[in-house]
């Protein structure tokens, strides 16, 4: 089952600060071409600020331009994420 709010948002700390709320939730990252990284957190629009200043991280050499978000019960964050990244296949989750 895909992400709630399907259409990416700009991955910047404007549009962060702008539309992702500070809450428990899901939030996946993409560029035009794929699926980077999909996480689970207590504050979304924490984990997506501390992502964007990851200066020389495997998920910011991927050139993300867009971030998704839904908002989680922290009961079921991990089984969601994990549905998630079965279907998507992030870069960035593999292994996991």
């Amino acid at each position: 089952m895909p992400f709630d709010q399907f259409t990416p948002r700009s991955f910047t700390p404007v549009s962060v600060r702008t539309n992702a709320p500070p809450a428990s939730g899901i939030y996946g990252i993409s560029n035009a071409r794929e699926w980077i990284y999909i996480g689970e957190t207590d504050n979304i629009q924490a984990s997506l600020m501390n992502d964007l200043r990851q200066g020389d991280s495997a998920l910011l050499k991927r050139c993300p331009t867009g971030f998704v978000f839904e908002r989680c019960d922290p009961a079921g964050r991990l089984a969601r994420q994990h549905r998630l990244i079965v279907e998507y296949g992030p870069v960035c989750n593999r292994g996991w």
